[in-house]
């Protein structure tokens, strides 16, 4: 078996799968066992990803698509992330840990499809481009629920925790 890549590569890569894994999964452990079989697959097949492409993106959509199998399989644990790991040495401000927790109930809020998008490009910073070809969808589907994304985070962090009531809308034939 020829390896396109080295362990240094794949690395490097680890702390953005982290990352990315436990906004996904809100879970540490569950995050962390992603990540492992993410990479495991990663090094099983190597001869798959194309030297000169963008490593990144072929171990996010590895993860993504691992995640996705998980989910089919079982329903996602809801368990607040624990934020040890996390911790801001400077001194936070007074409402820093309210913001916090705002943050992460709007986040879990979304459905884990506008989460994933919205995660992707905002936390990874990863182009439309990128995400369209890490999730399998087309680059319009990015926009769209990126939209809708930062939308119900901005109104869930205005204040607004109960969604405004949609107009009945009636069919014509």
């Amino acid at each position: 078996m020829t390896v396109g890549f080295d362990g240094d590569q794949l690395a490097t890569q680890i702390p953005r799968l982290r990352r990315y894994a436990r906004a996904l999964t809100r879970n540490v452990q569950t995050a962390d066992d992603l990540v492992q079989d993410c990479l495991e697959r990663a090094w099983r097949k190597a001869q798959h990803w194309e030297p000169g492409t963008d490593l990144r993106a072929w171990l996010f959509t590895l993860m993504h698509n691992i995640h996705i199998n998980g989910l089919r399989r079982k329903r996602p644990e809801t368990e607040p992330m624990e934020h040890s790991e996390y911790e801001d040495p400077r001194a936070p401000a007074p409402d820093a840990g309210l913001n916090l927790r705002d943050l992460e109930q709007g986040l879990a809020r979304l459905s884990p499809e506008h989460r994933e998008v919205l995660l992707l490009v905002c936390l990874e910073e990863m182009s439309y481009e990128q995400v369209a070809a890490v999730i399998g969808i087309p680059i319009g589907t990015v926009m769209s629920r990126l939209h809708r994304a930062r939308e119900h985070m901005r109104l869930y962090m205005a204040g607004e925790r109960q969604p405004k009531a949609r107009p009945n809308l009636m069919r014509v034939k």
